[in-house]
């Protein structure tokens, strides 16, 4: 189904409703990367992480975006990566479908809760996808190669979207998904971690994008997982001052917000925000 209400065609245009799930059963109970493993012991502050999502939502609120709260359940600890249970192209709002165990089911919860706020919906027929490995932009889908996305769960999205290229983007799997390594900024500008993406997959976006490379320390601490909220205006974390401070330079205005919490869980801005609506 579509309608006007739903509407994205890029990871840049002017964020004008999104949905968010709060971190209140926030936990790492198995390891799924990295980060994840570094902080397994230490674990999350709940009260900590529902304070800096609560900072992000005030944020968002005051740059004009209508945020919509799905209600969270004790049965998902991750689901305030909202980003990976759904994702938005052209008129399309779709539910994902998951591949890891852990998260199984919150796809249901997202649904009810769509139906809820009278936003259609669709879910995918077969395969595995993730919103973490869908990256829109005007032209090309770039799909994210993952592990937890399939190929074969693009066949509804290429007959529903018949004027886009989708572009299979390999890259390594211990970067989870696809906005961790690379996210488009505008039609020109991506940031982009290298070192993860395949050699040739690299080229091919280094040739259509003039590509902000991170380091390996600000990738860990998800310098590319920004959120754009158009009109140059970027959400980041703050510890990552050289990506910051290269946006700055290209004329961006990074709006700073704590979430050194929430990003212990291995996702940061991009990861935790589903977007509905981008005005182009």
């Amino acid at each position: 189904m579509k309608n006007e209400n739903v509407y994205c065609n890029s990871e840049f245009d002017t964020l004008t409703e999104v949905v968010v799930c709060k971190p209140t059963y926030m936990t790492i109970k198995e390891p799924i990367n990295e980060t994840q493993r570094k902080y397994m012991k230490e674990n999350i502050d709940k009260e900590l992480a529902c304070s800096q999502h609560q900072t992000l939502i005030e944020t968002m609120r005051d740059e004009g975006v209508n945020v919509r709260m799905l209600p969270p359940h004790a049965s998902f600890p991750e689901q305030i990566f909202m980003r990976d249970s759904g994702f938005t192209i052209e008129n399309v709002l779709y539910v994902a479908r998951m591949e890891s165990e852990i998260r199984q089911g919150e796809e249901k919860e997202l649904a009810k809760f769509l139906e809820a706020i009278d936003r259609p919906y669709q879910f995918i027929p077969k395969g595995t996808i993730e919103g973490g490995d869908v990256i829109v932009t005007e032209h090309i889908i770039y799909v994210g190669a993952s592990g937890r996305t399939s190929s074969n769960s693009l066949s509804m999205l290429e007959q529903n979207h018949g004027s886009k290229q989708f572009q299979w983007v390999p890259f390594d799997h211990k970067y989870l998904h696809l906005d961790c390594v690379f996210q488009p900024i505008s039609k020109h500008e991506a940031l982009v971690y290298p070192e993860a993406i395949d050699a040739a997959a690299y080229r091919m976006l280094s040739e259509r994008y003039d590509c902000i490379e991170v380091s390996k320390e600000e990738q860990f601490h998800l310098s590319v997982n920004v959120l754009s909220i158009g009109k140059k205006r970027i959400l980041a974390l703050p510890q990552n001052k050289k990506t910051n401070q290269a946006l700055r330079d290209r004329g961006y205005t990074i709006i700073e917000v704590d979430f050194s919490e929430i990003i212990k869980s291995g996702g940061s801005f991009r990861c935790v925000t589903l977007p509905v609506h981008r005005t182009p």
